[in-house]
């Protein structure tokens, strides 16, 4: 999957929204949206949530906990290429995920989450 040109959202509107897919103590920390689609972190977990069809009633919600996580890769925004990426891949998949961000996305607060929680082994 890959999502692109994602912003910023708030992470309390997330943890709302999503609150049936989360367990007791887990924390939505950050989280990106296109107009359709979305990604978050949370203390455990990557989701990634497709919104499939014309109508969006179709949802596909996709949980990767920080254990799968084998690598990941981010780069900022330059001057000729406007998005910021970052390019996770996952054991037993055959593609990373790949998810381009607005240059003005809060894309270092990625890195610090997944070092946390991949290298840390912090909650």
């Amino acid at each position: 999957m890959g999502l692109f040109n994602a912003t910023n959202t708030d992470p309390a509107t997330v943890a709302r929204d999503y609150a049936p897919v989360l367990i007791d103590g887990e924390r939505v920390l950050i989280a990106f949206k296109t107009m359709r689609d979305l990604i978050f972190l949370t203390n455990y977990r990557l989701c990634t949530v497709n919104v499939q069809g014309l109508t969006g009633r179709k949802v596909e919600i996709e949980s990767i906990p920080y254990k799968s996580i084998t690598r990941w890769s981010i780069e900022r925004a330059g001057a000729f290429d406007m998005d910021a990426d970052l390019t996770v891949w996952v054991s037993g998949a055959d593609q990373p995920l790949e998810v381009k961000v607005s240059a003005s996305a809060n894309i270092v607060g990625v890195q610090q989450v997944l070092a946390h929680h991949i290298l840390g082994g912090g909650r």
